[in-house]
């Protein structure tokens, strides 16, 4: 009886035991079965490679499982709905946010592009060698940064009176003269204002401005002094002393703009040397005078008493031909006088006492009236002639 049931227990030990096997068998196939279908797939994200098995069954699934979410902007390799195959190579990067400034318009942009100029390239934001970019092309982009881009334009830039085009981003006259390197100095004018900002087509105007001191020396003039003499012929006169002239500085403040003089102020003189005067001796000795009937002009003809000077041919400006045409200089032993033509026709034969047959061939812009001005080749008869009161007949 013992036998008989201890042979019962074994037999339901192992039934139970043989169970128990199958139902983990059973169990491990289906676990096994489940992993063997998995599928291999790598996903590519931040950089690094994962290499996962997964049931999922498109590339939305099996992003989801690592909880990302795909932007417009970002970059899939995949279209989200692809179905999963073994050894699926998946590759995702993020876009980055950046804001763009084009000149003063402001905007964000998401990208994935890796350089700023490959950013510019994909918003097709054309370029050229004058613009101005911040941060440069070649800088690597990351997340929240910002990106300016002043576009450049073409003005025109006129220093002292020489005109360029030039090329210059928005900006302030004052920083656009620095970025040309030009410099101002104190008197200098800019035009605009140097806060005030440039737009294209727009001329900077630059005037160089200097004031010079400019020494201008004068003549000055030497007074005549007239001395009674007794011992001289009455009517002569005599050169005590010829007298010289005196210089005089005159300092002048001279503005210039662009090189070319535009004001010019007196601010002092100076005597560099005095004049000395001139003494002439005036005779006062009466002789009686014995006319010779052959000097003496004979027949018709009016008589006059005028005031008389004299000149010569060598004078400053003087051509030396007179009204009539003729050439003193060529010819400095003829006697001619210049006179009125209303009071003493031009080319009429005259006797000037004291001088002699002439003929009036000349006139004067001071010789008006009862005046003449006798013709001597030198400066010193003419200067011994002076001034004196003379008869002279108008022949026929």
């Amino acid at each position: 009886m013992k036998m008989l049931f201890s042979y019962s227990a074994n037999k339901k030990r192992f039934i139970i035991l043989f169970s128990s096997f199958i139902t983990l068998l059973l169990a491990g196939t289906g676990y096994g079965t489940y992993e063997i279908t998995k599928e291999t797939v790598t996903l590519t994200f931040e950089g690094k490679e994962h290499v996962i098995k997964t049931h999922a069954n498109t590339v939305a699934e099996i992003l989801a499982e690592f909880e990302i979410d795909v932007r417009e902007e970002d970059y899939l390799s995949h279209q989200v709905d692809t179905p999963i195959t073994d050894n699926m190579q998946i590759e995702w990067e993020a876009a980055k946010p950046v804001e763009l400034v084009i000149d003063e318009d402001k905007m964000e942009v998401w990208t994935i592009e890796d350089k700023v100029k490959d950013l510019l390239a994909d918003k097709k934001i054309e370029l050229t060698e004058h613009d101005q970019i911040n941060p440069g092309l070649d800088t690597e982009i990351t997340s929240e940064m910002t990106i300016k881009v002043d576009k450049a334009f073409e003005l025109t830039l006129d220093v002292g009176g020489e005109k360029q085009q030039v090329w210059s981003t928005s900006t302030t006259v004052a920083d656009f003269l620095k970025d040309q390197e030009i410099t101002l100095a104190k008197l200098d004018r800019v035009e605009p204002a140097k806060d005030e900002l440039i737009e294209e087509d727009s001329v900077v105007k630059v005037t160089r401005v200097e004031k010079v001191t400019d020494v201008v020396e004068e003549p000055i003039s030497y007074a005549v002094v007239t001395k009674k003499d007794n011992s001289l012929e009455k009517g002569k006169e005599k050169i005590v002393s010829a007298g010289k002239e005196g210089t005089l500085a005159k300092h002048y403040e001279v503005v210039l703009e662009n090189g070319k003089e535009v004001s010019r102020e007196l601010i002092k003189s100076e005597t560099l040397k005095k004049s000395t005067d001139r003494v002439v001796a005036v005779g006062t000795k009466v002789i009686p005078k014995q006319v010779s009937r052959s000097n003496t002009p004979t027949g018709g003809g009016k008589e006059l008493v005028v005031s008389s000077t004299a000149y010569t041919a060598s004078c400053s400006g003087c051509s030396g031909i007179t009204k009539t045409g003729i050439n003193l200089k060529a010819n400095p032993n003829l006697k001619v006088i210049a006179v009125d033509p209303s009071v003493i026709p031009l080319g009429k034969k005259v006797y000037v006492e004291g001088y002699g047959y002439a003929i009036a061939g000349d006139t004067g812009s001071a010789i008006k009236g009862n005046k003449i001005d006798v013709f001597f080749p030198d400066k010193s008869t003419a200067y011994r002639w002076g001034r004196k009161t003379v008869k002279i007949r108008v022949l026929d």
